[in-house]
């Protein structure tokens, strides 16, 4: 019986890593590479790799390793002092607002994307090739780059005002409870 993904009814597909390190995709009966599974994911393929002895999901992992792999053979995405900076928000208590705000803005710079994708089509019809898109991107870069610093300003001030407003709730919410100085010495303070 395959397995389905939440809501869609579509079976998800199932690739299982082997202890030497194979990758075998159960749909299409046979071993595949971190290429095919990047090609997955441009495809935009729902698949989940599991290890095939304990079951354990090994999909980040795996994925992890596809961008380790994509950083070292090009022009880098992330820069060192970025690395550095998501590195330190592991075991801080932000670390679950980081991850998910990172993903919101991954999301919203995907559907500017798609945008100007779209729009793309509609002023120049189905004939945009990459050489066109190319051309398109080198004259929009300065503009878009505008565009996404003031997006980066603004969603910088709505993180900064939810940081506030989280501790102004956390002292409304602290000044509630009669707290007393612990003595010194034997001797009370007031």
């Amino acid at each position: 019986m395959a397995n389905q993904q939440a809501g869609t009814g579509k079976a998800l597909r199932m690739i299982k890593k082997y202890p030497n390190r194979r990758l075998y995709d159960t749909q299409t009966s046979t071993y595949i590479t971190l290429a095919d599974v990047k090609q997955l994911v441009l495809e935009n393929a729902e698949f989940q790799v599991i290890d095939a002895k304990s079951n354990d999901d090994l999909t980040r992992s795996i994925l992890l390793q596809i961008i380790l792999e994509e950083e070292t053979a090009g022009a880098p995405m992330f820069t060192a002092t970025m690395l550095s900076q998501i590195i330190r928000f592991y075991g801080h208590a932000m670390q679950g607002i980081m991850g998910s705000y990172l993903e919101q803005n991954i999301q919203a710079f995907m559907e500017i994307q798609n945008k100007v994708g779209e729009q793309s089509k509609g002023l120049y019809g189905n004939q945009f090739g990459p050489e066109a898109w190319a051309q398109f991107m080198n004259v929009q870069t300065p503009m878009i780059k505008s565009m996404m610093s003031n997006y980066i300003d603004q969603s910088k001030n709505l993180f900064v005002q939810m940081q506030d407003q989280m501790q102004n709730q956390t002292k409304s919410m602290f000044t509630a409870f009669p707290f007393t100085v612990p003595p010194v010495d034997g001797k009370d303070r007031k």
